[in-house]
């Protein structure tokens, strides 16, 4: 989908992000990750990762599958709710308690986040510009009346 300045953007029913989203979940757990988790290939796709957070009021154990872009050892993400307004509960869970762990086509891993800021933000906010259909993704999120977090998965 390409957007034109005469044609505005239209974000995917939640209901149906939802949905997606939990087939996802369970095509990755019910295949032990060998379908749904994929590496980044760049300037062709980003990769698909399965974050494993701890539930800021439940203590619980969430999971989320995040499109993400390694940046050398680290992994990049953002902090989308797809393309609505609220930050994502994985978001809020991680700014609660910053470890975490990611798995990957290759393994898991154990990570901490945090919110890239200043001049490394805008290096890894240009990095998303590598890759086909970012310009769809920032016209979905362009409504938003909050900046968008850039967030660093770095190993622990």
């Amino acid at each position: 989908m390409t957007v034109t300045t005469t044609e505005r953007a239209k974000p995917v029913p939640r209901f149906l992000l939802k949905v997606f989203w939990a087939i996802h979940r369970a095509v990755v757990r019910g295949t032990g990750g060998r379908i749904g988790l994929s590496r980044s290939v760049a300037g062709k796709r980003f990769g698909m990762l399965r974050l494993s957070t701890i539930g800021r009021r439940s203590g619980q154990r969430r999971e989320a599958m995040v499109g993400y872009y390694p940046d050398g050892n680290n992994l990049v993400t953002l902090a989308m709710n797809g393309w609505g307004e609220a930050e994502p509960a994985w978001w809020l869970n991680l700014l609660a308690h910053p470890e975490a762990t990611v798995d990957l086509p290759d393994g898991q891993r154990a990570v901490r986040a945090r919110e890239a800021v200043g001049p490394e933000r805008d290096r890894l906010w240009i990095g998303f510009h590598e890759f086909p259909g970012w310009g769809d993704v920032q016209a979905l999120a362009g409504h938003r009346s909050r900046t968008t977090a850039v967030v660093v998965l770095e190993p622990r």
